[in-house]
């Protein structure tokens, strides 16, 4: 009999919790790996014992790892205004770069177990770069460090249901552009990761 009484609210909850999902389908959270492929610039001054040593142009597209984190509140099944941030962090010749997001759209959806979807988004980035000094040359950010500026993503992606609540997002892909140093930077970023729906 006490056993009863204990399993029949439990039951009664998650009852009460299994019936009304679709009603609370309300918020969405990611959190994944993100990859980025940026351009950026740096200055590479040979060290030499005279007063002014040659300085090159380098400008390499650097592969970027790291995370993104998402989130969506949906005023429709199909409509949600989501927020989102990310970092993503590389070197170049010893040499570290930092590039942060945070961005701010409306993201489209097609509601079902199979959840496609497409986002625009903007908002700001924040870019910090690390100084080298090596026995040949110094490297340093050709437009200074930190910087700070305008920043957009316009992307598409799909979500897998696989239990209740959680989903999967085995792919998104966003055109990134960011606006730092008075020139404009264009970079895909591929992203994966998990899916909480509340």
């Amino acid at each position: 009999m006490r056993r009863l009484f204990v399993l029949l609210p439990l039951i009664a909850v998650l009852a009460l919790v299994a019936g009304s999902a679709q009603a609370q389908d309300k918020i969405e959270l990611f959190g994944g790996y993100s990859y980025v492929h940026a351009p950026t610039e740096w200055n590479e001054a040979v060290l030499c014992p005279a007063p002014a040593c040659p300085v090159t142009m380098v400008t390499p597209k650097l592969s970027l790892n790291g995370w993104e984190f998402s989130g969506a509140y949906k005023a429709k099944d199909w409509l949600g205004l989501g927020a989102d941030f990310s970092s993503h962090y590389g070197s170049f010749n010893g040499a570290s770069y930092h590039l942060q997001t945070y961005l701010f759209g409306p993201q489209i959806s097609l509601p079902g177990k199979i959840s496609p979807f497409a986002h625009l988004l903007v908002g700001g980035a924040h870019a910090t770069s690390g100084v080298t000094l090596t026995p040949a040359s110094a490297l340093t950010p050709a437009n200074g460090s930190p910087s700070n500026g305008f920043a957009t993503a316009v992307g598409v992606g799909i979500d897998i249901k696989i239990a209740p609540f959680v989903w999967v997002r085995p792919v998104q892909i966003d055109y990134l552009a960011t606006r730092l140093n008075s020139s404009t930077q264009s970079q895909p970023r591929i992203s994966t990761g998990v899916v909480l729906h509340f």
